[in-house]
């Protein structure tokens, strides 16, 4: 038995093994028209691997930022002329939902890097609150200057090391000089800040709203005194729990109504997700549309391919081949196009992705840029490729139907 059941299988591998390469030599025979369909065919898989990706890749890594200043943050920016006052920061303190708090100026520079300029951002704030509204920063080096000083900060990671080489520009001590714009009675002027460095913060990576990498932290009596601002910029509030984040918004926007505006991360979180689930669904679409044009394309190079052999098919049925057999050869080569089609759509559109993703995306009211990786997974690949196969069977399925119903006598009639 067991004897009978091998010579089977090495029969049905032999079977298997003649069709695909008569399937093969078929196309290789007809290499215009069939390259044209592959080039069709990996129309689907390109734009599935090459876009799903790249959007993948940028809703992760936008979502994994906007939870980088923790779940339970909000920020508050004053609006029309309205300034904040200890009033308002004794009031939000009072409301059940808030841990923390603490008023910020913020101002914007550049700083000379070895010939080279970079924008840099200066934020005044308390230093200990700081650390919860931004989850995982961490002090590389140094120390956190004291809240007494008024010419002393942290600075970020790039500012004291050049980004591509890693090389140390600045130490522990150094005093580095931060141009700012300024608007005056007479137009923009521009004002030097130095800054002594008391210590150095860990590399951090790409993050909204604040840019820790390229960040000098200074305590909050560094605003008036340094920075010469006589005004909160905003408001950066901890809340107990991310649950209560909802509960908090309400109530700030009940009593400042539009005279602030409210960024809350972890709400944005949620819109994001649901706009990204939303496009995901709307990308998906748009690729079965590209496959199902596809299907069409391998049907007509088929249905083309038996006519034009359907002697050829009347003379194998003759010597012996069955209706299966047949129907197998045919699908056989859907199948071929389709697996070349995957395989040059996959890696054309994973290139594709990298060379998309490669520019960035930047968000112009925050000033920011963000970089991100496509996400191409084995399943956005495994998905590529199923369909793509799908394409192949159901293109090939009517002519192999077809080809499989020629009696062999009018076959061989057939001119």
């Amino acid at each position: 038995m067991e004897v009978l059941e091998e010579a089977l299988g090495e029969e049905l591998l032999i079977m298997v093994s003649d069709v695909v390469r008569y399937a093969y030599k078929v196309l290789s025979e007809r290499k215009l028209r069939a390259a044209l369909t592959i080039v069709g065919v990996s129309i689907g898989p390109i734009a599935m691997v090459a876009i799903i990706s790249v959007m993948q890749g940028y809703s992760e890594t936008i979502l994994q930022q906007l939870t980088t200043f923790g779940q339970n943050t909000v920020v508050l920016f004053p609006e029309k002329g309205y300034v904040f006052t200890e009033r308002d920061l004794n009031y939000i303190r009072s409301l059940p939902e808030v841990s923390e708090l603490t008023p910020f100026y913020y101002a914007r520079g550049t700083i000379k890097q070895r010939g080279s300029t970079m924008e840099v951002y200066i934020y005044a704030t308390n230093l200990d609150v700081i650390f919860k509204v931004i989850s995982n920063l961490e002090v590389l080096d140094g120390k956190i200057p004291p809240p007494t000083s008024r010419s002393e900060g942290l600075a970020g990671y790039y500012i004291v090391y050049e980004k591509y080489s890693g090389e140390a520009v600045h130490s522990i001590g150094d005093v580095v000089t931060i141009e700012v714009a300024e608007i005056a009675s007479g137009g923009i002027k521009f004002r030097k800040i130095p800054i002594r460095i008391t210590g150095v913060l860990d590399r951090y990576g790409n993050a909204l709203l604040v840019d820790p990498d390229k960040t000098i932290f200074l305590p909050l009596s560094a605003g008036p005194s340094l920075l010469k601002q006589d005004r909160w910029s905003g408001i950066f509030i901890v809340a107990k729990d991310a649950s209560l984040v909802d509960s908090l918004v309400k109530k700030l926007q009940d009593t400042y109504e539009d005279y602030v505006s409210m960024v809350a991360f972890i709400r944005i979180a949620k819109t994001v997700n649901s706009i990204t689930s939303a496009l995901d669904f709307l990308l998906y679409s748009t690729s079965i549309a590209s496959f199902a044009v596809a299907v069409a394309g391998v049907a007509a190079t088929m249905i083309t391919s038996v006519m034009e052999r359907t002697r050829e098919i009347g003379v194998l049925k003759a010597l012996g081949f069955t209706s299966r057999d047949v129907l197998l050869m045919i699908l056989t080569e859907g199948l071929i196009i389709s697996l070349i089609g995957a395989t040059i759509g996959i890696t054309i559109g994973s290139i594709g992705a990298h060379m998309l993703a490669s520019g960035g995306l930047r968000l112009g009211g925050l000033g920011v840029k963000i970089t991100a990786s496509p996400k191409i997974t084995p399943t956005l690949i495994g998905e590529a490729l199923g369909l793509t196969v799908v394409v192949g069977i159901m293109g090939g399925l009517f002519p192999a139907y077809r080809a499989s119903k020629i009696p062999p006598a009018v076959a061989l009639r057939y001119e």
